[in-house]
């Protein structure tokens, strides 16, 4: 398998800052920059494609799909000016939430775990609009999306490629990880 070196070096390559400062620019380069430059954004967007791939089926699709969407879709919002209340402590919570059910290998129904992801990826998109360009923010969205879609594969491929407490392990991880940004 030559994508798992490749999605350990992404989990290797973000800062941890939670603030993603230079992509004022609207270009694709800097909307891919906003979820690569923070290890907040690569654990959750890892995370969901850990528990798309434990999950198999529909799953499989339907997370990704719907946290790009409602990233987009909060994306806008961001940069709109609308305020959302309590987006960081939300960022945060879906990289916990998000480990914890990789962790506990917990089979929600996808009813449940749709709106849940889309409503952590409507708060990830938020920050990616809110500190993004001025100008050129359908570039930057596409960027911001692409690279986010390709973050969720890597999850995807780790926990096709890991099973039982190696998977699992690794949700936990990005659990304590989520917890250890809590407290940075």
């Amino acid at each position: 398998m030559r994508i798992l070196p490749l999605a350990l070096m992404i989990l290797l390559v973000p800062s941890l800052a939670l603030a993603h400062p230079g992509h004022d620019s609207g270009t694709f380069l800097a909307g891919a920059g906003h979820p690569l430059g923070g290890l907040d954004h690569v654990l959750a967007m890892i995370a969901v494609g850990l528990l798309a791939a434990q999950a198999g089926g529909r799953t499989l699709w339907a997370l990704p799909a719907a946290f790009v969407g409602a990233m987009l879709a909060g994306g806008m919002l961001g940069f709109a000016g609308v305020a959302l209340p309590a987006v960081e402590p939300a960022i945060l919570a879906s990289i916990i939430v998000l480990g914890a059910l990789v962790a506990l290998a917990a089979r929600l129904p996808l009813t449940a775990l749709v709106p849940m992801v889309a409503l952590f990826g409507l708060a990830h998109g938020w920050a990616h609009g809110a500190e993004g360009p001025a100008e050129g923010l359908a570039l930057y969205a596409l960027g911001f999306a692409l690279a986010t879609a390709a973050l969720h594969g890597a999850g995807i491929a780790l926990g096709r490629t890991l099973s039982g407490l190696a998977l699992r392990g690794l949700g936990g991880a990005a659990a304590l990880g989520g917890l250890a940004l809590t407290l940075a």
